[in-house]
């Protein structure tokens, strides 16, 4: 039987896109290995988000190559698909297939391995207007499922290349979305969570039926106590979605909403189409509609012509704003992006000074926001057990919570209640299971021993 073996850089999607390939390398009667094993195929799923991306790719794809001289190596993903021929000078790569045509993986794989030729596929992403049906009806050691809802982006932020290498939006169908959905569920899924290269903008190309709509039909699918939105503009959250978000018993009570920066000046050169007080104004109005929120974001630090005083800007709107947590990036040069080429670059011990502070303001305003729930009663599903032997998992409002627990718990959704708010992890206890039917068979008795890993 031959084997296969995978290593995903980048984000979240690619991840996903690996677990599809996987599906069909399965289908087929493949077995999967450890990448650092000796396997018949390796495949490189590759990302181009930064020129540092790039390198680590080449390095992932040279270092399948030594493990193995003679396994056939399949190189995809976006890295693939900007730098095909790049990718084909080095020798022992077998296959480079870009961002499409990825449902034809294992034939173009077994064509290349009867042919014994190197071949590249890879075709305009610009002409691309319907979504590439990968389905993943489950993960391998994810108790939180991913659903990909859509593909590409229109925005043409002057940092990101992604556009270039992903097209523009191509939304899945709904009803094969909804029968994702009803599969993962069947496999034991309580929460799912909705991705995509810009998940909020699902809809843009179907005519009348946007990502408020896929909520309310999500919210049908029985079994399915969880959806989580993966990210979404702040400019796509409208009455409508506000409406469905306040209604909804499913939709989790955490929204992931880039900001980038907190300057109206960085914004513009970003071309990011908003300003702070558009910004400002609709977690207002979230705010209002449902109080405990957690609100999370993105910021680049030293972004082209950030001086001090437009960073202190950013650090200025983040602390009023109190966000739950932040995920904070120096910005990082990209070539063939026109921020790339501004002349005005902030040097690297500057953007990591300022990353610095940013991570410990983050730190504080997500210890301030778990506070709020000290001595509450919150729902977790428990992911994994950490080196303390202790669960760790997350609330329906994004705290990462630690517990003792039987380790049968693990995908199942537990009362916790949190005793002790803090950076990056807060600790609870235990009070009671809440499912049985999907991994367990009955409830585990509510005092648990310490668990030892």
């Amino acid at each position: 039987m031959s084997t296969v073996a995978f290593h995903t850089l980048g984000c979240k999607v690619n991840a996903y896109d690996t677990e599809a390939i996987w599906n069909l390398f399965k289908q087929r009667g493949y077995t999967q290995v450890d990448f650092n094993d000796i396997a018949d195929i390796y495949v490189i799923n590759t990302c181009t988000v930064t020129d540092t991306g790039d390198k680590k790719s080449r390095q992932m794809i040279r270092r399948a190559i030594r493990r193995h001289p003679e396994a056939t190596v399949v190189v995809t993903g976006c890295y693939a698909q900007m730098a095909p021929d790049e990718i084909l000078e080095i020798p022992g790569v077998d296959l480079v297939i870009g961002t499409q045509k990825r449902d034809q993986i294992v034939d173009l794989t077994e064509k290349v391995m009867e042919e014994q030729k190197p071949m590249k596929f890879v075709s305009s992403v610009r002409r691309q207007r319907e979504f590439e049906e990968l389905d993943v009806p489950e993960f391998q050691d994810r108790t939180r499922a991913s659903l990909k809802i859509q593909e590409g982006c229109n925005n043409f932020c002057t940092f990101c290349i992604i556009p270039y290498s992903r097209g523009f939006i191509r939304s899945r169908k709904p009803e094969n979305v909804i029968r994702q959905a009803e599969k993962l569920v069947k496999a034991g899924y309580y929460e799912i969570v909705l991705t995509g290269i810009h998940t909020g903008g699902y809809g843009d190309d179907l005519d009348g039926y946007g990502l408020a709509d896929l909520l309310v039909d999500l919210e049908k699918v029985e079994g399915l106590e969880r959806i989580r939105i993966s990210s979404i503009e702040a400019s796509e959250i409208d009455e409508k979605m506000i409406d469905v978000l306040t209604r909804s018993e499913k939709v989790c009570h955490h929204l992931h909403i880039p900001l980038q920066s907190g300057s109206n000046a960085i914004l513009d050169r970003m071309n990011r189409k908003y300003t702070v007080e558009d910004f400002a104004k609709k977690l207002e109005e979230l705010r209002v509609a449902l109080p405990e929120l957690a609100i999370t974001s993105d910021v680049i630090v030293g972004f082209p012509g950030e001086t001090e005083e437009l960073f202190m800007e950013t650090y200025n709107f983040v602390k009023e704003q109190h966000f739950a947590d932040l995920h904070v990036f120096p910005y990082s040069k990209r070539k063939g992006t026109p921020a790339a080429k501004y002349r005005d670059q902030v040097p690297e011990d500057v953007k990591h000074e300022r990353v610095n502070r940013l991570i410990q303001l983050s730190n504080v305003l997500q210890k301030e926001y778990a506070k709020q729930f000290e001595g509450r009663s919150l729902e977790v599903i428990p992911e994994e057990i950490n080196e303390e032997g202790l669960l760790v998992g997350y609330s329906d409002n994004y705290i990462k919570i630690a517990f003792r627990g039987h380790p049968d718990l693990i995908g199942e959704i537990c009362q916790v209640r949190l005793t002790e708010p803090g950076i990056t992890v807060s600790k609870g206890s235990f009070e009671k299971q809440l499912t049985f039917g999907k991994k367990n068979a009955t409830p585990f008795p509510e005092e648990i021993p310490l668990q030892l890993v």
